[in-house]
């Protein structure tokens, strides 16, 4: 697939996950893609999520709410796609907002997304997570 077909396709995938569309987004990712969002285990959707995509969307649409990635760049070569940008959301315990740059690092093979790899502010991200862990009920 030619690096603009690469990008075309991680352009569908955001405008799927911004429309909460995650079955397009599971239909367009291998079924045992290698997915890491690097940062804190006290953010739900943070960790290695490797042959489990859809637990990863699972945790972000639990605890969050209104989330978007906006793409400002893509970088491409080869099987490999950089996309660089903001994620906003707001978390759904605490009305948190967050917004965060973020660099994601997708691998596309025959069609279909093979790898991604999230970089994030993760203190920010961790610390609007936290404010809606402190609001919750015991």
């Amino acid at each position: 697939m030619a690096e603009q077909d690469n990008i075309a396709l991680i352009r569908m995938i955001y405008s799927a996950f911004s429309a909460g569309d995650v079955k397009t987004i599971l239909d367009n990712v291998s079924a045992n893609a290698r997915w890491v969002n690097y940062g804190p285990q006290t953010v739900p959707y943070m960790g290695d999520f490797t042959g489990r995509t859809q637990e990863f969307f699972q945790a972000i649409g639990q605890s969050t709410t209104e989330g978007k990635v906006i793409p400002q760049k893509f970088i491409a070569q080869d099987d490999t796609v950089v996309s660089i940008g903001r994620y906003t959301a707001s978390v759904r315990n605490s009305g948190a907002k967050i917004d965060s740059p973020i660099a994601h690092v997708f691998t596309v093979s025959e069609g279909k997304v093979t790898s991604w790899t999230g970089f994030s502010d993760t203190a920010a991200v961790a610390e609007a997570h936290k404010t809606s862990t402190a609001s919750m009920p015991s």
